[in-house]
């Protein structure tokens, strides 16, 4: 792999049980709920939960799921919800041991995130498809109405802040619910994640991992390829094959070339200490690839490099002092027609958002890119691609044409 050369008012909800919580609105919105304390055999419980779409495409969409514990500590959880009658089935999920019965989905805690001491927050995500829309769930269960759940519904039908006393004889509950409406042309959610997490454990890895199917890593952080440096042709740390799917990874240094996809893949809630040559390598040459959620921090260079063809989808990522969060080679042995669609990420301190060869064809579409320290980040970088052993040259930046599509206002600057 070449480095290339450098030249974005709520309704009053009715308390049926004590604690858990709730969210409702559209399909593309943020609804978090408030805190809710209740007693239950002396032990006050409450969760509040926030249910974000973050990426949506005509008949697919990717959700997290955010879970703080407001009341006395527990060793497990199950989020409960029911989707509409929209044709919404999960097709995969993380950080969770998902189930879904028609309608009624449950997702409980995986082995290393049950364990929430009062005040502690977890998350999962999940990869669903839908027929006809995708409406946010009306409400949710946190471990039942046996076991400090219940169930609390408020339905909200304006952007509002609104504070709701409601008393029963065994609990006072106050709940807050706000409802941010996100429009844009891939669906509505929330800025990425920005708080790194924490390993489950520690592998020491010798040579490069082969993945077929599905590989799960449990959150463990994975090390010891390469020499933690940009120097060229470095071993990667996993090989997916086609159609393969790697999660709930966190890559350690020296991390090698990070990770290559053979054909199409899918890398979902995976997280780079620190990026050596590149985080991960698209070689397939044709079908669509997927990075979801995750994050990445220090790459001197690329966060993803294409070689090959076809269409990387990035969505949900966050990242932080970074060279380019993707750059199609503009001299590799081989030369295609490349495509990136970036959507919903969170960039701090990087120089390009995307690189791409104008000569080739190649295109970006961007939507919501929010930039933190990026008064000059390039967003959409053109570039002439060339033959092998030369240097493509910077043509300078595009928007709104025929390679770069994307807007000024499709970037937020903070």
């Amino acid at each position: 792999m070449r480095r290339l050369a450098p030249p974005a008012p709520v309704p009053r909800g009715r308390v049926k049980l004590p604690a858990a919580l709730l969210a409702g609105a559209s399909a593309v919105a943020l609804v978090t709920a408030g805190t809710m304390l209740a007693s239950t055999s002396g032990a006050a419980t409450g969760f509040s939960v926030t249910y974000t779409v973050t990426s949506q495409w005509p008949g697919g969409f990717v959700a997290n799921v955010d879970i703080t514990n407001t009341g006395s500590a527990v060793s497990s959880w199950t989020v409960g919800w029911t989707f509409g009658d929209s044709g919404q089935k999960v097709s995969s999920a993380w950080n969770t041991t998902l189930q879904q019965n028609g309608t009624s989905v449950q997702a409980t805690n995986a082995g290393y995130n049950g364990s929430l001491p009062s005040g502690a927050r977890t998350s999962f995500g999940f990869q669903g498809t839908f027929t006809s829309a995708n409406p946010v769930p009306s409400s949710f269960t946190v471990n039942g109405s046996g076991s400090g759940g219940g169930t609390t519904t408020t339905r909200t039908s304006t952007t509002k802040t609104s504070t709701t006393k409601t008393r029963t004889t065994t609990t006072k509950t106050t709940t807050t619910t706000t409802r941010t409406s996100t429009t844009s042309s891939s669906g509505g959610g929330g800025s990425p994640s920005t708080s790194w997490p924490s390993a489950s454990g520690s592998v020491k890895v010798g040579s490069t991992i082969s993945v077929s199917g599905t590989f799960d890593g449990g959150m463990k952080r994975y090390y010891g390829i390469g020499d933690g440096g940009q120097s060229e042709s470095q071993d990667p740390m996993f090989k997916l094959s086609d159609g393969a799917t790697i999660k709930n990874v966190v890559i350690g240094a020296p991390a090698g070339d990070g990770i290559h996809c053979t054909g199409r893949c899918t890398i979902q809630n995976v997280w780079w200490e620190d990026v050596g040559e590149d985080a991960a390598t698209f070689k397939g040459t044709s079908g669509d690839s997927y990075v979801i959620g995750g994050g990445a921090k220090s790459a001197s260079d690329k966060v993803f490099q294409h070689n090959g063809s076809g269409t990387v989808h990035i969505s949900g990522f966050y990242a932080a002092s970074i060279g380019k969060l993707y750059r199609a080679c503009g001299n590799c042995s081989s030369s295609y027609q490349r495509h990136v669609r970036v959507d919903n990420v969170l960039l701090d301190s990087a120089k390009y958002v995307v690189g791409i060869n104008s000569n080739w064809g190649d295109t970006a579409t961007l939507s919501r890119i929010t930039l933190v320290n990026g008064s000059k980040t390039h967003v959409c970088a053109k570039y002439k691609g060339v033959s092998k052993g030369s240097e493509p040259s910077y043509l300078g930046d595009g928007w709104n044409d025929g390679n770069c599509k994307v807007s000024q206002s499709d970037v937020t600057y903070r």
